[in-house]
């Protein structure tokens, strides 16, 4: 079941990558505060954009899991939650993590 407190944004589309990866990083660091943006349209042309969408993203992650982590545990963190799907079919990932309060 979803948190009532993360955030979603509406006006940005939602595609099947970008719920999975909504998905998985609920489960694994129950964010406060969770947005999942594909930047893939803005890639157009570049490496690794393959005309299907759903290759670049943008995750914007407060979670208590984070407190007392620095910056490349954190991405650690959801990189592991992330696992194969970054692997297989995320070209390219932009995390903004942070504690509660940060």
């Amino acid at each position: 079941m979803q948190s009532p407190y993360i955030e979603r944004m509406s006006e940005l589309p939602t595609g099947p990558v970008a719920a999975e990866i909504s998905r998985r990083l609920t489960a694994a660091l129950a964010p406060t505060r969770l947005a999942v943006i594909d930047d893939s349209e803005s890639h157009r042309g570049h490496a690794g954009h393959d005309g299907s969408g759903e290759s670049h993203f943008t995750v914007e992650i407060e979670s208590p899991a984070f407190a007392g982590q620095n910056r490349v545990a954190r991405q650690r963190a959801v990189n592991a939650a992330l696992g194969d799907l970054l692997r297989e079919r995320v070209h390219a990932l932009a995390i903004r993590a942070r504690a509660p309060g940060e």
